[in-house]
């Protein structure tokens, strides 16, 4: 599959990155007539991605069923003004429209449907793919948007603001293998597989956490030994793994799974190596679909089996024994956009909590006359943008290409992951019995939040490297 996706891929970028080109022109030059005909001309001859679709339409704000003129939360700073903290260049803005279209118009209407019959939604993957989607920090050479960390948030923020488990399954898609591949691949490892990635015509994932490992990951048992020829035979398993299975018995297409290359002689941080792994070689083989979760139930997670895997040479990402920096600095990101993820959580609670509070009465008033009702509101408002801000605050200074910046990356998943079930909770009690039922969306989103705090590195993680990092400060800014 990856010879054929690299041959069909490989000549597209260049099409597919003019087409990108274009439809941001078309956007910047004259938004109307991009929305309302223009951009269908940019799919002319072109095979992959193209940032607009012929249906796009960013002039129409509402989400259906979730969005009231009277008391909306707004997605950024008031007016909706380019060059501010949240949408900083035009280019982040068309992105935000484009995904709210995208969220009220394909995302929202199947959301409660794939969460209850625990599915993935593969044809909603592969549409975020034909949106230039999950390629967003990647090159265009490869068929990305060749945007930067804000713009990441952005993606995580609004589709967590209707679907945190489909947000999710894009996270490790977009970040755990597209991204952690573009940064650390070589130039034909990234030829050879981020053209399919991009385009969503392939599934990826990352496996890091096993079944006795996971906040003390560089414990990890799985090995590939080194062979003669400069191939690796990768033996262990790898648990929790987002992607791992798109059904109960089909797994993911590939994934960067990181193993022990060296004994217990050598220091955990030069021991580990990446490998890409493919599905379809003989003894990769999906374990378990985990089901039954609390939450994120359309995202699917399992168990990955590697029983004697040869894995090529060519497959080695990175340097043997140098995939601990490969590993943080790809941390760093994730830690971030699953701070966006509850922003965006945090962001369609609030929103559901005060419009409920406006339009319910009791004993002759509306709810939000209440005092105790008042305090949700307003503590909600005011947690949700620190955290909001302390988001894109971190995520415009963060370099994709380089790590050492921990403390804030861990500081704003520490903060914003607890602020956004906070909220999601709150929203519940404003609601009711109402909020309970599953029929309202922030029971969803409650169940959806906890996630949040544990994957990525819990919150107990985050205190003892942010602890670690203040050590060495002197003076706190």
């Amino acid at each position: 599959m990856a010879a054929a996706a690299a041959a069909a891929g490989c000549a597209r970028p260049a099409a597919r990155a003019a087409a990108v080109c274009a439809a941001r022109r078309a956007l910047h030059q004259c938004p109307s007539a991009a929305i309302l005909g223009a951009s269908r001309t940019l799919t002319t001859n072109v095979s992959g991605p193209v940032l607009l679709p012929s249906h796009y339409n960013p002039l129409a704000t509402t989400r259906a069923g979730c969005r009231h003129s009277s008391s909306a939360v707004p997605s950024q700073d008031s007016g909706d003004q380019v060059g501010t903290l949240f949408d900083p260049t035009e280019e982040h803005r068309a992105l935000r429209q484009l995904v709210q279209s995208f969220v009220a118009q394909e995302v929202e209407p199947q959301a409660l449907e794939y969460n209850r019959a625990e599915k993935f939604n593969h044809p909603l993957f592969q549409r975020a793919g034909e949106l230039g989607l999950l390629g967003v920090t990647v090159n265009e050479q490869y068929g990305g948007a060749g945007m930067d960390a804000t713009a990441a948030c952005i993606v995580h923020e609004e589709l967590s603001y209707s679907d945190p488990a489909f947000c999710l399954s894009y996270l490790a898609h977009s970040q755990l293998f597209v991204n952690n591949l573009a940064r650390n691949g070589s130039l034909e490892q990234c030829k050879k597989w981020l053209p399919a990635a991009c385009s969503g015509e392939m599934i990826g994932g990352m496996g890091m956490s096993e079944p006795a490992a996971g906040t003390d990951v560089l414990g990890m048992k799985s090995t590939a030994a080194r062979q003669a020829d400069g191939s690796y035979v990768l033996n262990g398993a790898k648990m929790w793994i987002t992607n791992g299975a798109v059904s109960d018995s089909q797994l993911g297409d590939a994934f960067l799974v990181y193993a022990r290359t060296a004994g217990p002689e050598v220091k955990p941080s030069q021991a580990v190596s990446l490998f890409l792994v493919e599905k379809g070689m003989p003894g990769f083989a999906l374990g378990q679909r985990l089901k039954d979760k609390c939450g994120m139930r359309a995202s699917p997670t399992a168990e990955l089996v590697f029983d004697n895997v040869a894995v090529p040479a060519e497959n080695l990402v990175g340097k043997e024994g140098g995939a601990t920096v490969c590993m943080m600095r790809n941390l760093e990101i994730e830690r971030v956009v699953l701070a966006a993820m509850a922003v965006g959580i945090a962001r369609r609670s609030l929103q559901v909590m005060n419009s409920y509070a406006t339009e319910r009465v009791a004993f002759g008033k509306p709810l939000r006359d209440f005092g105790q009702i008042q305090r949700h509101i307003a503590d909600s408002y005011a947690e949700y943008m620190a955290g909001k801000t302390y988001l894109y605050q971190t995520a415009q200074s963060l370099n994709l290409d380089a790590a050492g910046n921990r403390l804030d990356t861990d500081g704003v998943k520490l903060y914003c992951t607890t602020m956004g079930k906070n909220v999601a909770d709150r929203a519940m009690q404003v609601l009711g019995g109402y909020g309970y039922m599953g029929d309202y969306v922030v029971e969803r989103l409650w169940r959806d939040a906890k996630l949040l705090e544990i994957g990525g590195g819990t919150l107990e993680s985050h205190q003892k490297n942010m602890a670690r990092e203040l050590a060495g400060v002197a003076e706190v800014p």
